[in-house]
């Protein structure tokens, strides 16, 4: 589990893609983040939970499979680019930005920011699916950091369906965030308690009926 805190901002080294096995293996520098990562721990890159493979000299390898190529940002890295980096929460840590799993629902892009002074409002676009998970004042994981929404489009309405956040100055210097353009993919991970009482929801036992043999009695 992650927190959406960013601890550091890494740099692709490469990324090897395997076409004969569907996969590839990214490697990026992460001289502070790595430095107590053990082979086989988790460290979240953009907001995409990824499993050590190789540590040395101040970079970590990790295996990407096709599933993630095909779901996230990671397939379009390229040596030079800069990535959000974040270790797993041990037990026991802060929790200081919200439970955020490493799980990537969609890819969102940047549709614009406003310069507001001492912040900045970004408008995102999402996917028609994930709008209904996102809810004003709720949380959201942005290429792994974890922001607050403050706007959200009107549910129902026609045409792209859009969330909003406010940047403070540390928020954007210290993420990726602060260098998006308009038109730059990112990764999006929504509130997981929401996905959950979905599915919940989907399964309630309707009024007057008796649960299934098994379930509650």
């Amino acid at each position: 589990m992650f927190t959406g805190i960013i601890t550091e901002r890494g740099r692709v080294e490469s990324l090897v893609l395997r076409p004969e096995t569907d996969s590839a293996v990214l490697t990026f520098s992460a001289p502070a983040t790595g430095k107590d990562l053990e082979l086989g721990g988790s460290i979240a890159v953009n907001g995409v939970c990824l499993t050590a493979v190789s540590i040395g000299g101040g970079q970590v390898s990790v295996d990407v499979m096709g599933e993630t190529l095909a779901r996230t940002t990671t397939g379009g890295l390229a040596a030079g680019m800069k990535v959000n980096l974040e270790r797993c929460v041990p037990a026991g840590g802060r929790l200081d930005g919200h439970v955020v799993q490493g799980h990537v629902d969609g890819v969102g892009s940047l549709l614009e920011r406003e310069d507001k002074g001492e912040w900045e409002r970004l408008r995102f676009a999402v996917p028609q699916p994930l709008a209904r998970y996102i809810a004003e004042k709720g949380s959201i994981a942005v290429d792994g950091v974890s922001l607050t929404v403050t706007a959200v489009s009107p549910a129902g309405a026609a045409g792209q369906a859009w969330f909003e956040v406010g940047l403070i100055p540390t928020t954007l210097a210290e993420t990726g965030l602060g260098s998006k353009q308009p038109g730059d993919p990112v990764n999006l991970e929504v509130d997981v308690l929401a996905k959950y009482a979905e599915r919940l929801l989907a399964f309630a036992v309707p009024a007057g009926t008796t649960a299934a043999a098994g379930g509650a009695r």
